[in-house]
């Protein structure tokens, strides 16, 4: 049997990808060529139901993902990628920027509809 131990590789230049959706905030911090390095949720950290939607729980987690990529794999510089309008958007935003990471550049990759789906037939009474 093999012992499975995790390489702490050091990666001091990276992207944080933060999902902001209504009901959870998903925080992804990669190197510069995508390979994930942490994936941290608000549920992982104690919260449960209407409480992961809100901008508390995504600052908590936001802190406690740049915390460990710091730790962990040195990290320093970042580029944010923003997706998503949830209620943790913001909050997420603001504690990357109390913390020492230098941020690079913000970028919002929310998916927009050029025209959507069809509409429903138009309602007889």
């Amino acid at each position: 049997m093999k012992n499975k131990k995790q390489l702490k590789k050091i990666v001091e230049k990276g992207k944080i990808y933060i999902t902001a959706t209504f009901n959870n905030t998903i925080i992804t911090i990669t190197d510069e060529k995508g390979n994930v390095l942490l994936v941290e949720s608000c549920g992982m950290h104690g919260f449960s139901g209407t409480r992961k939607s809100t901008p508390h729980a995504a600052t908590v987690t936001m802190e406690s993902a740049i915390k460990k990529a710091v730790e962990n794999h040195g990290f320093s510089t970042a580029d944010i990628f923003i997706k998503g309008i949830g209620p943790g958007r913001e909050a997420a935003l603001r504690s990357i920027k109390s913390s020492n990471i230098e941020v690079n550049r913000i970028i919002d990759i929310t998916p927009i509809p050029h025209n959507g789906v069809r509409p429903p037939k138009i309602r007889r009474v």
